[in-house]
């Protein structure tokens, strides 16, 4: 008889023996205290593929336990389908398929004690760490970090540099792990944030501003949300320590190519309309097609801006940062140069050129890991996408 055929034994009288083979006691005083022959036991314990991993103790209910995978394995036996089996044990159906496919021994079978114990050897601690010191996968990571790549970004550039060399290739929640645990050197930094450790994202609520004569995103072009038309712009202002500097940011929404203001004499309204004006004169007329803004009071001039520059002016509704989205990325990839809370009145025109020449030479994934310059380029001189 093959050693998988199946016997009358309950599944509670099983899970009995494999958890004292695990707690150290021989095949023939296990099979002795559950009431089973030797012989019986040692079938269980082959076609297990040997219970010698001892259990690390309590895991989160989030993972499969030994009764998840026995239910599992009692309900394919039975003929259930996988959606029902996972409503039975309060588990996605995508997660039983996960485990199935992952836990099944060589010949297919799903032997619930052997994909347990794949499951607790995957688990044991400490492993060998991927992003080892010295090592070139090391260094490769550390450089662009320095050139304040996202973990994002560098991942996807080791699948394409390294295509058949698993060693040089890490997911980006590896780099994170390892940026939070300071095995990239200083940890501060080193991420675009600046964080360390892992924070819940929250969105910011606008003030309420009246602006006269505002053209509100329903009055904007269809051309303008299918990005395919490039030349419409979202512009923001991010706002340095106690209110009192500011710098102005555009970015244009098929290319993420971004433009930055410099504003060395205030952000009220007259000095955002002059510099906004002389900063988009210097676009291609078919760069100047529209800009979106929030209900900020410094762009109380808009129909004049709109009239020196040639182009639309139109704005979110209230409370709805979200509606300008690419801008509020751009933003917060802006941080990482001009942190909140700093002077920002200190950075010249030139630096904000070269910061602006940093971020439009970056891969993007939006983009398909090609740069902001590359694509408005691209567009400039062909007159279509690439």
């Amino acid at each position: 008889m093959p050693h998988w055929a199946h016997n009358k034994m309950p599944a509670a009288v099983k899970r009995r023996y494999m958890e004292l083979i695990r707690d150290g006691h021989t095949g023939s005083q296990a099979a002795r205290r559950v009431g089973v022959s030797t012989s019986c036991g040692s079938l269980w314990f082959l076609d297990a593929g040997g219970v010698t991993v001892p259990e690390p103790g309590p895991i989160s209910s989030r993972f499969m336990s030994q009764d998840d995978r026995i239910a599992i394995a009692d309900g394919l036996r039975e003929g259930r389908p996988v959606k029902v089996i996972a409503v039975e044990i309060s588990k996605t159906f995508q997660s039983v398929y996960s485990e199935i496919k992952r836990n099944s021994k060589p010949d297919g079978r799903y032997q619930p004690w052997w994909a347990h114990n794949q499951a607790v050897r995957r688990r044991q601690r400490p492993k060998q760490r991927v992003i080892e010191e010295g090592s070139a996968l090391h260094g490769l990571i550390i450089a662009k970090l320095k050139l304040r790549w996202s973990p994002q970004q560098i991942a996807r550039f080791l699948i394409r540099s390294f295509p058949a060399d698993s060693s040089m290739r890490v997911c980006p929640e590896t780099i994170y792990q390892a940026l939070f645990l300071g095995l990239l050197g200083t940890k501060e930094g080193k991420l675009r944030t600046g964080r360390c450790r892992r924070k819940r994202h929250r969105r910011g609520v606008a003030s309420p501003n009246k602006i006269k004569n505002m053209k509100l995103l329903d009055q904007r072009p269809a051309e303008v949300a299918d990005r395919l038309v490039p030349g419409h712009w979202e512009g923001d202002l991010i706002i340095g320590r106690y209110l009192h500097s500011a710098i102005g940011t555009l970015v244009e929404r098929t290319s993420r190519f971004v433009i930055l203001v410099h504003l060395p004499d205030g952000y009220k309204a007259p000095q955002l309309r002059d510099a906004l004006s002389e900063q988009l004169l210097r676009l291609p007329v078919h760069l100047r097609r529209s800009v979106t803004w929030d209900q900020g009071r410094e762009m109380t001039l808009h129909e004049q801006i709109a009239d020196q520059v040639g182009l639309e002016v139109f704005f979110c509704d209230a409370h709805s940062p979200w509606q300008r989205g690419t801008n509020e990325n751009t933003n917060g990839l802006l941080r990482q140069y001009f942190p909140k809370h700093t002077d920002l009145s200190v950075y010249s025109r030139a630096d904000l050129d070269r910061v602006a020449a940093e971020l439009n030479q970056r891969p993007r994934l939006v983009l398909g890991d090609r740069t902001p310059e590359h694509v408005l380029t691209h567009w400039s001189l062909t007159g279509h996408a690439m």
